[in-house]
């Protein structure tokens, strides 16, 4: 696939990262032969900068280097797509992703939302705030929050029984909030869920088609 590459002019190609976990794209860069090469090579993201006229190795200074998950080849194989494991903010401005200048949002992207509840959650554990009911199951600890995972499980089977789908989704989110919670308290992270699945269902269904 890479000698199907298409550069333009300047031998140079564009490539869109986006984070691996939550599909955020967090920049838009180019790549020469070279960097490519070496992002293969290195498993980390490598670019040309067109202003300095050099290749770049990201994080090689900030520290927040980009761990390659996968490379992909447009349709017209002009553009790449790299997925990879952010080890930090991917703007020099600080910003997770550069593209954080909202021009036109018609609503809240529902597509990160379970992440950023993740993040929600980590801030009232390390800033409580009072009045804040994520900062109150902390305060309560463990035992509360394991009360009130059983608690909403229950509500959820008898939503179910019901034939409720109104109560039975209010129930389930009611559900995944506080095993969030729990999860954080337990040092358990999406991506280790993600990893038992993977496990679970994707790697089995690839080994029995070996």
């Amino acid at each position: 696939m890479i000698k199907n590459i298409t550069y333009d002019d300047n031998g140079l190609i564009p490539v869109i990262i986006q984070d691996d976990i939550t599909g955020k794209v967090l920049m838009l860069a180019y790549m020469n032969e070279e960097a490519l090469q070496k992002t293969i090579e290195t498993n980390e993201t490598w670019f040309y900068s067109r202003s300095r006229k050099e290749l770049w190795n990201k994080g090689a200074t900030s520290g927040n280097r980009q761990k390659v998950k996968s490379i992909a080849l447009d349709c017209d194989q002009d553009a790449l797509l790299v997925t990879v494991d952010p080890l930090g903010p991917a703007c020099h401005t600080g910003e997770e992703s550069c593209f954080f200048n909202i021009v036109n949002e018609k609503d809240f992207s529902k597509r990160e939302v379970i992440h950023t509840i993740v993040d929600v959650i980590e801030a009232r554990r390390n800033n409580p705030v009072e009045g804040s009911y994520t900062t109150y199951l902390f305060n309560e600890g463990i035992d509360k929050v394991l009360k009130k995972v059983g608690e909403e499980a229950s509500e959820v089977i008898i939503g179910a029984k019901n034939n409720d789908k109104e109560e039975i989704k209010w129930e389930i989110a009611d559900l995944v909030y506080h095993t969030l919670v729990l999860m954080n308290i337990t040092g358990v992270s999406l991506s280790d869920i993600k990893d038992v699945l993977y496990e679970r269902h994707v790697q089995k269904k690839e080994d029995k088609n070996d």
